[in-house]
């Protein structure tokens, strides 16, 4: 039994994710309108991300997703940084989380009485469109130059540097289109990668991936790969996400993760929300006991979610009170 499925099973059936990084900073008071995002503050505030992790533990996540989503050297290099210093904040993201989590498990153990696990981290990995911070990580429309080839070549540093800094898994997430999918599962593959994966899509009608392609498409490119244990969807609309995890249990053998946003939806060109329907964490308690018996064995929340939604959630899953 790998560390995933040992976290799943000792959590009764379903490991809580956390939720919106960006949303909770931005609560905590960082200006993070940058093309880093939240990776901003790797540079500027490293202790509001170790508190937001912190506030995400308390609220009973299982699983810390590092503060690296749009954190690429090329996008520290054009912040004047060196490649070097780049390399050392992208091991920052997940040496933040392992200590957060760290600090956090000897805590719980003096308690004589709780319903905590001690959390994996997964170090984020985010798509070649968050990158361009352009929303094309909402239509996986990269561009003719854009291959197989140049797309592995785009994760490959990142994905070895965040490795040494020694997580529990990796995160790759919003995940626009089947020839990413297949450039991470053969770039796993080829840096003989040990640390379980999952891949996560993003999808903006329920049906598809956002690129148009259909899911069978992207997942037949993922399900002979033993480096991928789950799959799943997030940054999504929480009123998808019932169909896509019957979609996908027909689909794929593999654990399904799902973390979908509050239901608004992100303007990638204007850079702004756009009203939507809202779920709220009353919403998410009904859901997500949907959610667990169409067969996701991982649930949390993405963007504008904060540590009351994943309280939330974990209250439903562990009957926490």
């Amino acid at each position: 039994m790998g560390p995933v499925e040992e976290l799943i099973w000792s959590a009764g059936g379903c490991a809580v994710i956390d939720g919106g990084f960006a949303t909770q900073l931005e609560a905590l008071g960082a200006d993070i309108r940058d093309p880093l995002w939240s990776a901003l503050c790797l540079i500027s505030d490293p202790d509001l991300i170790k508190q937001v992790h912190m506030q995400y533990l308390e609220a009973g996540a299982d699983i810390l997703v590092s503060s690296s989503y749009q954190a690429t050297i090329p996008g520290f290099v054009s912040k004047g940084l060196t490649i070097e210093e780049g390399e050392r904040l992208l091991q920052r993201s997940v040496n933040l989380a392992l200590e957060a989590r760290d600090k956090f498990w000897k805590v719980v153990q003096k308690l004589h009485n709780h319903n905590y696990n001690r959390a994996l981290v997964a170090a984020s990995v985010g798509s070649y469109g968050a990158y361009l911070a352009d929303g094309s990580e909402y239509s996986g429309h990269y561009g003719r130059d854009v291959n197989l080839e140049k797309l592995k070549d785009f994760h490959r540093r990142r994905l070895q540097v965040l490795l040494d800094a020694g997580p529990d898994l990796l995160a790759f997430e919003t995940i626009p289109n089947k020839l990413e999918a297949q450039a991470i599962a053969e770039l796993l593959d080829e840096e003989n990668v040990k640390v379980p994966s999952w891949i996560c899509f993003s999808s903006v009608d329920g049906e598809h991936a956002s690129s148009g392609e259909s899911f069978k498409e992207c997942l037949d490119v993922l399900n002979n790969s033993n480096k991928v244990s789950i799959v799943g969807i997030n940054c999504s609309s929480p009123q998808y996400i019932d169909n896509l995890i019957l979609k996908f249990r027909k689909l794929t053998k593999k654990a399904i993760a799902v973390y979908p946003n509050s239901g608004e939806v992100w303007d990638g060109k204007a850079k702004r929300w756009l009203p939507a329907e809202c779920f709220g964490d009353e919403n998410f308690e009904v859901l997500v006991r949907r959610w667990h018996a169409s067969g996701a064995s991982l649930i949390g929340g993405c963007c504008r979610t904060t540590p009351s939604t994943i309280q939330a959630i974990s209250r439903v899953l562990k009957k926490r009170s």
